[in-house]
């Protein structure tokens, strides 16, 4: 294995610029939903299960980073609301497959949809169109970004996103 070469100063300024930003972004992107809607676990699954399929409750675990123990709650709660569906796993009946429902992919939509005409008001309110444009190829390029942060176990599974959610 092949180690990585030390980042200069100027990417570490860079890497903590990006870290900043979309960190805020995002926080502001969360405290601009409705208080009423669903909390960011449970549409962190929604979101998960409607990229990228079904999946157990221990995938789904490992991918929010949570013990079982605790998605307990948040599985419990959107299968009552009819948000998930549970199926038996055919090669592991003491397992259940978990995937979004017609209901629950109409209530991500609609979350997502809020979200992106939020930032859409604000690009349009902030920026000039060259700005605009300048800003449509740095989400360009961070995609590559996260694209190389991400594992090569995923990054080579060829498990690409059914769609992009958020």
């Amino acid at each position: 294995m092949t180690e990585s070469p030390v980042p200069t100063a100027e990417l570490v300024q860079i890497a903590t610029a990006l870290h900043h930003s979309s960190a805020r972004l995002s926080r502001l992107l969360r405290t601009a939903r409705p208080p009423e809607g669903l909390s960011m676990a449970k549409l962190a699954v929604l979101e998960r299960l409607h990229r990228e399929g079904p999946a157990t409750a221990t995938a789904l675990a490992g991918y929010l980073r949570i013990q079982p123990q605790s998605l307990t709650r948040l599985l419990a709660y959107l299968e009552r609301h009819k948000l998930i569906l549970r199926r038996s796993d055919k090669a592991d009946r003491r397992q259940s497959q978990i995937r979004i429902s017609d209901t629950g992919t109409r209530l991500l939509a609609t979350d997502v949809k809020a979200r992106r005409l939020h930032l859409a008001q604000a690009i349009g309110q902030a920026l000039t169109p060259v700005e605009q444009e300048l800003l449509r190829l740095a989400a360009s390029l961070i995609e590559r970004v996260a694209d190389a942060t991400e594992p090569p176990a995923r990054r080579n599974s060829g498990d690409e996103p059914a769609s992009q959610s958020d």
